[in-house]
């Protein structure tokens, strides 16, 4: 006996469907040993409107999985096995799905096709399940929000995915990159920190990676993000700012504080001339800067409000402030951190952008004489440093009372000003050690000190 063909409740309409393509791809299957290689990454059995076809496709899947032949043979005997043949229609209707010939190059658009028809039916429930949970008065409003974002989410997470790219084209892409640095067509593969000294070990943030700032608290890698995040703006190099730590207001008040030379102390007291601090802000009113302060957002979440920030602002940069302050999944805080690090690293990926987000280090490093940190100083989770791409680790020897440090240029140096920017890891490029200056008051930091005769 078939299954029946299931009907919609809400519309009372049958969903859009293609029980033929449907027969057509199982139909290949059977009758064709290697062609559910060219569908296995596309399809999962629930993508099948007819129960029946699931239970074949399910099957097939179960025999790949376990490494045996998939055949029309191997699929009746697995049915026969599970007790499922006779539900399914038994030997007549696999023999009547293998009677039709269909070209076995066309299974991959019959598979797509499957495809688009599950995605159209998902949607047509998500917006029914949203209309009933709308009208439910007692289903909390912010829950209501999230559910129909996450549940969006998780509907087209089934669209976008990256498809296989021949090596010689991804070569072809590199080297034309390089030939036009060679010309100074450009200057770097990745985008621009503009932090000279910065983008000279890393070649640029380029899209896809993951890069981790991290420190102890009040060691400065807010100042660092939000700098990079300006510079890059200012290269015309949109940016989104996803801060759970500092409201968008405190934010807008360090870029002030940046540009105009008054710290933060000097703006909040009013000891500052408005006039001059509009003309000094001009080039903030329209940075591309895109913040979101929303406190303990999800990766579900974070994806999301990413992914339109990429489609409404084209943004090619975001920076997350700071990731313990996120909201994960697991069972214990490690597990939470490391579905948070691993959420990050997929956003890179998939939004094709770099993401720089910001870590908490945890107390070894001021154990140490020289505080100076190390990656195993990296806070409740070792997939931290597993799923960056860079590790960048902040250190500030006057912070602590030193005085002095040793640099490039030698023994004794002045750490007044001093950031020290530990490249700790670096997937493609090396590590070692930056110096930048830090202006603490301001918030600001740069490849070198300003000039003394510059006001502050």
């Amino acid at each position: 006996m078939n299954y029946p063909v299931p009907a919609l409740p809400y519309f009372d309409k049958i969903p859009p469907q293609s029980i033929d393509f449907e027969e057509a791809v199982l139909g290949i299957i059977l009758l064709n040993k290697e062609a559910i290689d060219d569908v296995i990454a596309t399809l999962q059995p629930e993508m099948f409107y007819k129960d029946a076809n699931q239970e074949i496709y399910r099957c097939a899947i179960n025999l790949y999985k376990h490494k045996k032949p998939v055949d029309f043979l191997t699929i009746t005997e697995e049915l026969r096995n599970i007790g499922k043949l006779d539900l399914i229609g038994g030997v007549v209707y696999l023999a009547g799905i293998t009677s039709k010939i269909y070209p076995i190059s066309q299974i991959t658009y019959y598979a797509l096709v499957i495809k688009e028809k599950y995605i159209r039916r998902e949607l047509i429930r998500h917006s029914s399940e949203i209309q009933n949970k709308s009208f439910d008065e007692s289903f909390d409003f912010t829950e209501l929000i999230e559910y129909c974002e996450s549940d969006l989410l998780k509907i087209t997470g089934d669209i976008y995915h990256n498809d296989p790219v021949q090596l010689g084209k991804l070569v072809d892409g590199v080297i034309d990159k390089i030939q036009k640095i060679i010309n100074h067509e450009i200057k770097l593969i990745g985008n621009p920190t503009g932090l000279t000294k910065l983008d000279r070990m890393t070649g640029g943030l380029k899209n896809g990676e993951y890069i981790l700032i991290a420190a102890r608290p009040s060691i400065g890698k807010s100042a660092l993000a939000l700098q990079i995040a300006l510079n890059s703006a200012e290269f015309n190099y949109p940016v989104g700012v996803f801060s759970c730590e500092m409201s968008g207001e405190s934010i807008a008040q360090r870029a002030i504080s940046g540009v105009s030379g008054k710290t933060n102390m000097e703006l909040l007291r009013g000891e500052c001339s408005v006039e001059t601090l509009l003309m000094q802000t001009e080039n903030l009113i329209n940075i591309p800067v895109y913040i979101d302060d929303t406190s303990g957002i999800t990766i579900m979440e974070l994806r999301s409000n990413a992914r339109k920030l990429v489609i409404k602002h084209e943004i090619k940069l975001l920076v997350v402030d700071y990731i313990q302050l996120m909201k994960g999944e697991g069972r214990s805080r490690e597990e939470e951190v490391s579905s948070i690090s691993r959420g990050l690293k997929s956003i890179a990926k998939d939004l094709n952008i770099p993401v720089i987000g910001l870590s908490q280090l945890n107390r070894k490093c001021e154990e140490r004489a020289s505080k100076r940190p190390q990656l195993s100083d990296l806070r409740e989770s070792g997939t931290l440093e597993q799923d960056a791409d860079i590790v960048i680790m902040l250190h500030r020897p006057a912070y602590y009372g030193f005085t002095e440090m040793e640099t490039d240029e030698g023994i004794g140096v002045s750490s007044s000003g001093v950031m020290e920017l530990i490249i700790a890891k670096n997937r493609n490029g090396v590590t070692g050690s930056i110096f930048l200056y830090h202006n603490d008051s301001l918030t600001k930091i740069m490849d070198d000190k300003e000039p003394e005769n510059i006001p502050y």
